[in-house]
């Protein structure tokens, strides 16, 4: 399986590329590009949250709900914005929130 691609700023960049992750840090400019590029040339995506929400949300929500890649969104190394939260999500869509 080929290494995995994270798209995040660059300190998490840093951090995984150390795990041997393949690693890309667009810019505003770039970002949408650079997205559509890793989404067809990997198998697994992590994309900082931070990043996720700076894409068009219905091109995010699309690659989300694909079969291939499996895109995850995670936290960045500063924190800026937080993944959302799945279970509360989907016990909100559910009508089950506690």
């Amino acid at each position: 399986m080929p290494a995995p691609i994270v798209m995040s700023d660059e300190l998490t960049a840093a951090g995984f590329r150390l795990a041997g992750a393949r690693t890309i840090v667009p810019n505003s400019q770039t970002l949408t590009v650079a997205f559509e590029t890793a989404c067809n040339e990997c198998e697994l995506l992590l994309l900082s949250a931070t990043l996720a929400a700076a894409l068009p949300a219905k091109r995010l929500e699309s690659a989300l709900a694909a079969h291939r890649p499996l895109v995850l969104v995670i936290p960045d190394a500063f924190r800026r914005r937080d993944p959302p939260d799945l279970a509360r999500e989907l016990q909100r869509t559910l009508g089950v929130e506690t």
